[in-house]
């Protein structure tokens, strides 16, 4: 049979298009490009004999730029059944998929599977049969509710001669793609699609726009099939837009569970949204962390694995019940005592639950480990699982999750690790207990999932940026990772020295030698479970800011990849580089006074050697922040009495090292250089003669705001494409921070939402963003985890919430000193008519708005403090969902305001 396609696009010069598909007869080997023939009227089209077609074909249009580049359309690929392609001539009009059209993520597994999910589908479109003509008319739309179907009208007897009634309705069977076969004979003329209402035979409502044309070819054949593809209903009432609730899960509160969110926790705040008319639900990482045994694993975004699930978040009971009547009267006990603490009592909520674990373990292994369920669930994820199991337990046995400290185990071998798994080890039930927990762990969220679509809410994860550097993965692939280097943030206006998450970077490189197939499966382990997922710090995929291994603080850090300036063009630029002055501790006597005061003299006699009257370097034994603090670590673990002092002096001495103009950029080999950030807060800056000062200041400039745009665009769009289609969820970038001016359009092109908060805003030349101003493609939230609430910030700087009060709330007089039930309402109401996608805010800042329900103190609401390394994670709702349930005057206040704002509404 014979295929053609033919598409209208209107190249530019030296513009050429081309499609991919799975069929030989394309190209010379499947999967390979296939260029198409242009024609007068930007007309591109290609004809293709088929032998004997007995499977779909399937493409992909991709445009070829002149210097050979590739962009691809939207989408997946378009496929063309089997059956169809029984007719003797398929012809096929097609329009090219944009991907900078922001209506794109209606097509994600956020939409099609939950917000837009249907239940029951007609029938698939009959397949081609005797010698007729037909078209087969496709339609695009994923934005439509359960209730209602596509029709389309028009000038044509068939089409109903635009009488309602008559109109025709398209099939869902393949949705989100709506499709009618119709007869080509008396096929002309204008058309229309619109949303139909079976029931009342009628249309909810036309598509805006003019009328579409169908212009239908002489059809040679009898036996033709004619495919006619629209893209996209033109909706006449403007953007979809959903509203959500963000907590970790860790922060959940109900009757049921023990001291901790848990999974099931999510099954009633799902009704509870439902109540209120929210379409989501965002949580934090939910991986397991438990590498230490100790608070310092509360840090949820530290995990050991990024496919295991975190064993806190299991409901013991939903488990399975103890056959011990007098152990679960104790554990009873327990439980209610954890259930009623303020915050999360993490240390013992993990003790009363393990050992829950090992005791139920201990009395159902048999039955679960040989039942098909979880031998089904062990074969699809023995991959990590097995790893998994065996890092655990020998995290256990040496007492530390530092894998190089497991003698002739530190390095991973498949065969050994197999060997140490076997059941018939005599560890076996050491390591078969994770099996058990993690299987369980995939019960409970996958019902949450479950329960979760089936009522329409969307269930938002978050991937970290990072990975422990004491984790299965690192000790799986090393090679993956630069495990000599540690992951972090500039400063901001929350860190001043910056952030060190202290993960290891990613080796790039040779993740893109496979395609990513470690992000990828990771993407596609996630998607189980949910359907949309915010990527945590993207600027990482643009370039991260990488410290070195020997340094503390965030701000010793440097941008990798980057564009290192060389001597010559440092030279070029006025500056002449003096390695000893500008890449080494600039530390003289009133530097000294300044960081120390009379603590000057100790420090200068205890860390510092003095090279002349007033200049000193950091003895060889402190010349790196890690050396110092390895130092004043040893002194107060064996001279307590030596506290107070060090803990005056440790950040003085951090900083001291932190004295320097330009760090030399790792494998230049002493020829790469980079501008150290904020440097012009140094004392070395400050020392230096006025021409010095403005030829660094235009060199920083261009270096950090000019220099790498399109360098990082380009290194972020072979990345994030092969992350973003591993899956079809909805994908939320948090782009916050040092943006450079590439990210935006990499976002719009990819379809990825970006993050706008209104203390935050991405103008430099503001104070504060206006959700009024926020893009389409975006999320806005009043707040993050990371920062206080609404009612936290108030309160801390008055001539801050003075003009905001002002000037972004247009209230007169002056601003209350609390920030009260009603300020806190019409910040959340401008957020809700904001035009973003999404409006998602901290269930502390909806519960502002009412004086009964909220917290008193709000310095108890701030889940993470960024620049406490030693940060506690146990921030926990004072409420339970119960309570929330029958909190019903706040909860139809809160629906109120988001079915006024449309944010509840399919169109």
């Amino acid at each position: 049979m014979q295929l053609t396609l033919r598409i209208h696009y209107q190249t530019g010069w030296g513009q050429r298009l081309a499609i991919s598909s799975n069929h030989s007869s394309a190209s010379a080997d499947a999967g390979q490009l296939t260029e198409l023939t242009y024609q007068p009227g930007n007309i591109w089209s290609l004809t293709l004999s088929l032998e004997q077609p007995d499977t779909d074909f399937s493409y992909k249009y991709w445009l070829i730029q002149e210097d050979g580049r590739l962009e691809e359309e939207f989408g997946a690929p378009r496929v063309i059944a089997a059956s169809v392609l029984q007719s003797d001539t398929v012809q096929v009009r097609d329009q090219w998929r944009s991907a900078w059209d922001g209506q794109n993520a209606l097509f994600s597994s956020a939409f099609t599977r939950v917000l837009m999910h249907r239940p029951v589908r007609q029938a698939p479109v009959p397949a081609s049969s005797g010698s007729t003509s037909q078209v087969l008319l496709q339609l695009n739309n994923a934005r439509i509710d359960a209730g209602h179907v596509i029709c389309v009208s028009g000038d044509a007897p068939v089409l109903g001669a635009w009488d309602e009634q008559q109109a025709v309705v398209l099939h869902d069977g393949a949705f989100p793609l709506w499709q009618a076969v119709l007869p080509a004979e008396g096929l002309s003329g204008s058309y229309k699609y619109g949303i139909y209402d079976l029931a009342a035979r009628k249309v909810v409502t036309w598509e805006a726009g003019p009328n579409r044309t169908f212009e239908l070819p002489d059809i040679p054949v009898p036996n033709t099939t004619l495919i006619h593809r629209d893209e996209g209903f033109r909706f006449p009432v403007g953007n979809w837009k959903g509203a959500g609730v963000a907590l970790p899960v860790f922060s959940l509160r109900t009757e049921a569970s023990w001291g901790v969110g848990e999974f099931a926790d999510l099954i009633p705040l799902t009704d509870w949204a439902n109540l209120t008319g929210m379409k989501l639900i965002q949580i934090l990482p939910v991986n397991d962390t438990i590498a230490t045994h100790s608070w310092a694993d509360s840090y949820p975004y530290a995990a050991i694995s990024v496919f295991a699930l975190h064993p806190m978040y299991l409901n013991p009971v939903r488990m399975g019940r103890l056959q011990d009547e007098a152990a679960m009267a104790t554990y009873e006990a327990e439980r209610l005592r954890l259930n009623g603490l303020a915050s999360v009592a993490y240390n013992e909520v993990m003790a009363l639950k393990s050992a829950y674990f090992k005791q139920l373990y201990d009395q159902d292994k048999t039955a679960v480990l040989e039942s098909p369920d979880f031998q089904a669930f062990f074969e699809a994820n023995a991959s990590w699982l097995r790893p998994y199991a065996a890092f655990s337990c020998l995290r256990d046995r040496y007492q530390t999750a530092d894998f190089h400290r497991w003698g002739e185990l530190s390095t991973f071998d498949e065969a050994a690790t197999a060997a140490f798994t076997a059941p018939d080890a005599a560890h076996y039930d050491d390591v078969a207990i994770h099996y058990f927990i993690q299987y369980h762990l995939h019960l409970q969220l996958q019902e949450a999932a479950s329960y979760a679509r089936s009522r329409g809410v969307v269930l938002k994860g978050d991937i970290p940026i990072g990975i422990y550097r004491h984790s299965v993965d690192a000790w799986i692939a090393p090679h993956l990772y630069n495990m000599d280097m540690q992951a972090g943030a500039p400063p901001d206006a929350f860190a001043v020295a910056g952030q060190n998450w202290r993960f290891p970077t990613y080796n790039w490189q040779v993740m893109a030698r496979d395609g990513y197939a470690w992000w990828r499966q990771r993407m596609q382990h996630m998607s189980r479970y949910f359907d949309a997922y915010r990527i945590d710090h993207i600027l990482g995929f643009f370039r991260i800011w990488e410290i070195p291994g020997h340094a503390v603080q965030g701000i010793m850090g440097h941008f990798n990849p980057c564009l290192p300036f060389t001597r010559t063009e440092l030279l070029d630029r006025g500056i002449w580089l003096d390695y000893e002055r500008f890449c080494k501790p600039f530390i003289r006597t009133w530097i000294l006074n300044d960081f120390f005061g009379q603590d000057a003299a100790a420090v200068a006699r205890e860390f510092l050697q003095q090279t002349g009257p007033e200049s000193f370097d950091m003895k060889p034994e402190f010349a790196t922040q890690r050396q110092v603090e390895a130092y004043i670590q040893d002194k107060i673990t064996h001279f307590p009495e030596s506290k107070a002092y060090f803990d005056r002096v440790e950040a003085g001495l951090y900083s001291l090292i932190a004295e320097v103009i330009f760090f030399e950029v790792p494998g230049t080999h002493g020829e790469g250089f980079s501008p150290r950030i904020a440097m012009h807060f140094t004392r070395s800056y400050q020392a230096l003669d006025q021409g010095t000062r403005a030829a660094l200041d235009s060199l920083y400039m261009d270096f950090f705001f000019r220099r790498h745009e399109a360098f990082w665009r380009a290194q972020a769009m072979v990345k994030l494409p092969a992350i973003k289609n591993a899956t079809d969820m909805l994908v939320c970038g948090e782009d916050l921070g040092m943006v450079p001016d590439c990210v935006p359009g990499v976002m719009a092109e990819l379809g990825l939402l970006s993050l706008e908060i209104q203390r935050m805003p991405k103008a430099t030349d503001r104070r504060f963003g206006h959700p009024a101003d926020a893009p389409y493609m975006s999320v806005i939230s009043p707040s993050t985890h990371d920062m206080p609430g609404i009612r936290g910030w108030w309160e801390e700087d008055p001539d801050a919430t003075q003009q905001f009060y002002s000037q972004i709330l247009g209230r007169s007089g002056g601003a209350p000193f609390f920030c009260e039930p009603y300020v806190v309402r019409d910040i959340l109401v401008q957020h809700m008519f904001s035009p973003a996608m999404w409006a998602i805010f901290p269930i502390q800042d909806l519960l502002g708005m009412d004086n009964t329900l909220r917290r008193q103190d709000p310095r108890e609401e701030q889940i993470n403090v960024p620049a406490n390394p030693d940060q506690h994670w146990e921030y926990r709702l004072h409420l339970t969902i119960e309570q929330l349930m029958q909190a019903t005057a706040f909860t139809q206040n809160l629906a109120t305001i988001i079915k006024a704002s449309g944010r509840n509404a399919p169109y």
